[in-house]
């Protein structure tokens, strides 16, 4: 017997098994009416309310359902409506500017486009983008989308081959590319994190993760399968953050290293025992993990440390955990480990090709760029999807990332790894955040600068920043040059958009090598 692996089943599970169990809370300080906390069984009520107004709306089967939203109870449940009628969800980065935003809607060919009321002030958030039908999240959408009166129109032929979500990769790159993830992606991709991340029943789910970025590392699909209670969180704050695992005894989160950052300066000004110490399980990924992290996390919280490595166009590809003949409260010199990318997931396949590349296999790919047939039949024709990651695979057949393919600065025929210089700077106690690029020399042909965000109340200058890593890497990887920013552009996952620091550089220049 063959049935097809749709989103429906997670949301079919949670009507069976757990209609009277909590099902999501929902920020309370948003500009729309909060969704008030509701049972499995009253958020599938609104999600056939969802659908059923799509289809008074005329929006069919494999139409495109644009959403572009903090985290919102709203937001999960078009996550889950949409896909689970047979129709695309196009979950879109908030954070981008309004001509991307507009650029992704008119790629995707959206038939409707749902806001949050923040973006909606000003009118232009969503810039030329005229065509589709468009409403705003809340009280609008409550009274002219969703429809609670009728029963929804079911999807009449599940394909687990179909579409369910078009996720446009993060911004690293000037022009965004939709990955189309389908159906049997997003099955396997959910058991597969569930499996390595032990996510059961019992589990309290913070989203600290954007839910629009890979879905939420498509984890969201699972905790309605099992019946997980989700507590939404639209903004990262470190302070609230710890109330909110103190209130509702959350268990996991997911985000990038930034927002452990965050947490770590918050608990030093909590009063009392940290919330969560002995009980919340961290899974970060989107950003180079450095050792000093984990040990604060894993010592000065308590809580427990997994790194995990994917791409939007691979979802998950390693995850690492502590074994269970580890140590139970780790020393911080034990933590090394733990930095690195990690095994292989189920199902994955990794090698590293002759030029450092990591290429990866498995049944969670992406099918295809959407409306980019070059990009896809580049991208998949060898059987190996390229990451544009430089790595290596050690002894334990553990992944171990270097940096960016684009990122290695090439200096007196020198290679040099953006990130090892990084780890070296944030070694300084003056520094705070740190980005490495290189710049065009006419001698060494690229030369190594940094830019450096100093930590509040330090002064550090940039001879002493140079000083600090010539006497700790050799010579030719110590920057040249340093400059000094209040901040680092950023995705909305944490990543640096080293592009946008290296343009000015590299402005007048033919090509981006020299």
């Amino acid at each position: 017997m063959l049935v097809p692996l749709t989103v429906a089943d997670f949301l079919d599970r949670a009507e069976a098994v757990a209609a009277d169990r909590t099902a999501v809370v929902d920020e309370p300080l948003q500009p729309a009416t909060p969704v008030p906390t509701t049972t499995y069984g009253q958020l599938l009520r609104r999600v056939r309310a969802w659908q059923a107004g799509l289809d008074a709306l005329g929006v069919g089967v494999g139409e495109r359902v644009a959403v572009v939203s903090h985290n919102s109870a709203r937001l999960l449940e078009l996550l889950y409506a949409v896909p689970a009628s047979g129709r695309v969800c196009v979950p879109v980065n908030f954070r981008l500017r309004p001509e991307e935003i507009s650029y992704i809607i008119d790629h995707c060919d959206a038939s409707v486009v749902l806001v949050d009321p923040e973006l909606e002030t000003p009118a232009a958030a969503l810039g030329a983008a005229g065509g589709p039908k468009r409403f705003v999240l809340g009280e609008q959408t409550d009274t002219e989308v969703m429809r609670f009166d009728t029963e929804p129109r079911p999807w009449s032929c599940p394909d687990e081959n179909a579409t369910a979500t078009l996720n446009y990769t993060s911004g690293t790159s000037a022009r965004p590319k939709g990955v189309a993830l389908t159906h049997r992606n997003i099955w396997l991709n959910a058991m597969t994190f569930g499996v390595h991340g032990r996510i059961w029943e019992g589990d309290v789910y913070l989203h600290t993760l954007p839910a629009f970025h890979c879905n939420g590392w498509g984890v969201p699909f699972l905790l309605a399968g099992l019946g997980a209670k989700q507590v939404m969180l639209r903004r990262i704050d470190g302070t609230e953050i710890l109330r909110r695992v103190a209130e509702h005894g959350v268990t996991l989160a997911f985000g990038a290293p930034a927002v452990w950052d965050a947490v770590l300066a918050a608990a030093r000004r909590w009063e009392g025992p940290i919330p969560g110490s002995g009980r919340v399980r961290v899974v970060c990924a989107g950003a180079p993990v450095r050792d000093d992290l984990v040990a604060r996390v894993e010592n000065e919280l308590g809580w427990e440390f997994h790194q995990v490595y994917g791409l939007t166009e691979t979802t998950l590809l390693t995850f690492n955990r502590r074994l269970p003949e580890g140590p139970a409260v780790p020393a911080p010199d034990t933590v090394g480990g733990l930095t690195r990318a990690g095994g292989p997931a189920l199902g994955v396949r990794l090698r590293v090709s002759s030029r450092g590349e990591v290429l990866a296999r498995s049944n969670m790919m992406l099918d295809r760029y959407w409306r980019d047939e070059e990009a896809s039949a580049k991208a998949l024709s060898s059987g190996w999807f390229h990451t544009g990651d430089v790595g290596s695979l050690d002894d334990e057949g553990h992944l171990v990332l270097f940096d960016r393919m684009k990122d290695v600065i090439v200096t007196g025929g020198e290679s040099v790894s953006s990130v090892e210089v990084e780890d070296c700077l944030l070694g300084h106690p003056a520094v705070a955040e740190a980005a490495v690029i290189g710049v065009p020399d006419d001698r060494w042909g690229e030369t190594v600068k940094a830019v450096v965000v100093t930590a509040e109340g330090a002064r550090v200058s940039e001879a002493d920043l140079i000083a600090h890593c010539k006497r700790r890497l050799a010579g030719y990887k110590a920057p040249t040059s340093v400059d000094f920013r209040a901040t680092l552009p950023r995705t909305s996952n944490g990543k640096v958009q080293k592009y946008r620091l290296r343009e000015p550089y590299w402005v007048n220049q033919d090509r981006r090598i020299n």
